[in-house]
This record gives C-alpha cells, structure tokens and sequence, in this order.
C-alpha cells in the first residue's frame, strides 16, 4: 500500500475583521466575557453574497495547488468538508470543482458533514482512497461561512461571539516513502447528544421529536408546510445552539483520548508531538488539553484569538499558519485533533 502525503497547504480568511467591541453593538456582551469563555478577540467575517464557503475554499486551494507544485487538472478527488455550504444542495465540492475551472475533467468531489471534525475526517477519507491506489492526487479542504447564519441579539450571544468565516486547503499525493506522510487517523462519533451542538432548523425532522416541539418548533401541518414554520420565525429557532457546557465537558476528555489512541498505534509518547493542531473550538479547552498531554507553549499551535472557530476549516488553517511560521519541519511528528458536533471525534498523526 502506497503512503498519503501532504504536498501543498493553504488558507483564506476574509479581510472585514470583526472585533468583541463590534459584536457590543448588537448584543449585550463584553471583550472581557468573551475573551474570559473563549479566548477570542476578534474573527474574520465574509463579503455578503459576494463571498461564499465554495469562493474562500478556491482562493486556498489554488495557494496549496501551486506549494504542491502541480497542475490543477492533476487532481483526481475534490474532498470538501463544511457545515455551510453555499446551497442546502447541491454540495460544496462541486461548486468548488467550477471555481476552480476543472468541471471539465470530470474528477469526483465528496462532501463532508462532519462540521468541527470534517477536516480530520476528510483526511481520514483521502487518505484510504490513496492508500489502496484509486487516486494519486486529492484536494482536501474545509471551509466556512458562519456569518450568515448568527443570531445577532443577545439571545444568540453564546453561539454567535464564538464563530468566523475563512477557508484552507491541502493537497494530498501519493508517496512510497514509509517514513513520512500520514501515519494514522482515528475516527468516532456518539450519535446520543446529536442534538446538544445542533442547527435543527430548518429541517426534515418532523415528528421524530414530538416530546421537543416547542424547542424545535415543529407544528402539524400538511405535508410541504414543516420544513420552515412561522413559530420557526417567530420565535428565532432558526439559528444553531449549543449545550456549552456539555460540549466542553465531553470535548476535554475526548481529545486526549483520541491523541492517545493514534499516539499508541504507532507507538510514540505525547513528548514527540513536535506540534499539535487542535480544532479551534475554544482557548480554554485547547489550555486544558495541553495540560492534561504535559505539551509545553510550542507544542501547540492556536489560532483562536483571532479567528474565532472556523469549525471545519480551522485546522488546515492553523495548520498552514505553523507550517508558514517554520515550526513544521520535515521529519516532526505533527498531531492534529477535533471534537464537535455530532458529537465526532478524530485525530491524525503525520510524518512531515
């Protein structure tokens, strides 16, 4: 079996910087609460219905394209992982295929729905299809668009303050070098609390939650009529929530756990992580992490300060950011973990 290889990376983050004392005019918020729950001081928002999730993830994916050093029609899988796509369908990989102006090849795009932990999960996918040979050229990206769909008023301010738009993007190759390239990826979910880390609206779900109709705002009606609902409108349900302090809890166990998993597999200690690049889901549970693996200052790389979670997209680019700042060398063992909705779950190691 042939190894997967990153060859080119890449990242696009809008220009319009968006800071706490901004948000402070829509919400009743504070730098101080935001910065003491999440670390986040400010986050990139997009160009209103001129940029979009498919529009970043070109503009990153042509950065990795050339650092790889190939041809775009030498792509043969578009993986695009995102909880925002430009349309409820058709999905983000297609629409990224016609930015990058390669319809014509006719090269498969597979889209992820796997929100924090797409980027880990996609890589996992990508690297099975080269491993065994289908492909020898992949583009992996994840990319977000949060600002479109916030709630803006104080009774969205626990979501709303955590969240940025920005996109990045890796090109995976084939290698027969055993001493480099991914080692491992380990994947899991726990489908019970799908609705803790949730955007429920608008959706097919009906009946299922009879016990919650207040909460999702489903109402009886005739068929066609429950996909949006006026109490949807009316009573802002059409925004994503979140359980915080479940996520939080759960998260901080979940991550070490997964490091472990992968750092067991191909039997090295945490010591070895030259860098780990977590998903960008909150200072403080990054901190925790970090304490919990006894990694000191440069062993991680966080982002969030000023970026906000970019979910999907946030690790390829942290990722793009250590490797352009030099602390990503040939030869480091890099670490990279997510937990998010679903809840999923993931790590990957990789031989730079």
């Amino acid at each position: 079996m042939y190894r997967s290889r990153i060859t080119g990376l890449g990242y696009y983050v809008p220009e319009q910087v968006v800071t706490n004392a901004d948000l402070t005019r829509h919400m009743d918020t504070s730098d101080e609460w935001i910065q003491e729950r999440t670390g986040i001081q400010e986050r990139r928002y997009g160009k209103r219905h001129e940029e979009t999730p498919s529009t970043m993830a070109a503009e990153a994916s042509k950065i990795a394209i050339e650092r790889a050093g190939i041809d775009k029609n030498e792509i043969d899988l578009i993986v695009f992982a995102t909880l925002s796509s430009d349309y409820y369908f058709p999905g983000g990989g297609v629409l990224l295929q016609r930015e990058l102006g390669i319809s014509e090849s006719g090269c498969p795009a597979l889209d992820v729905r796997n929100q924090c932990s797409g980027f880990v999960y996609g890589l996992s996918v990508a690297d099975q299809f080269i491993k065994t040979g289908m492909y020898k050229t992949i583009l992996l990206v994840g990319s977000e668009m949060h600002s479109m769909g916030l709630d803006f008023s104080t009774r969205g301010r626990a979501v709303t303050v955590i969240f940025g738009d920005g996109a990045g993007a890796a090109v995976l190759q084939r290698s027969e070098d055993d001493a480099r390239g991914i080692l491992t990826t380990k994947l899991h979910a726990d489908g019970r609390f799908a609705e803790e880390l949730a955007m429920i609206n608008p959706g097919s779900h009906g009946g299922y939650f009879d016990e919650d109709k207040e909460k999702f705002g489903y109402e009886e009606a005739e068929y066609g009529d429950t996909f949006i609902t006026q109490k949807m409108l009316d009573d802002g349900l059409l925004f994503p929530y979140m359980h915080g302090q479940l996520v939080f809890k759960t998260a901080v166990r979940k991550f070490p756990e997964v490091i472990h998993e992968a750092l067991k597999e191909v039997g090295a200690s945490a010591k070895e992580i030259k860098m780990l690049v977590p998903h960008q889901a909150n200072l403080r549970i990054s901190q925790f992490v970090q304490k919990l693996l006894r990694l000191e200052d440069k062993q991680i790389w966080n982002n969030i300060q000023k970026y906000g979670n970019t979910t999907a997209a946030s690790i390829p680019i942290a990722l793009t950011e250590a490797w352009e700042a030099g602390e990503i060398e040939d030869g480091d063992l890099v670490c990279l973990a997510a937990f998010g909705s679903g809840f999923t779950w993931g790590s990957a190691l990789i031989r730079w």
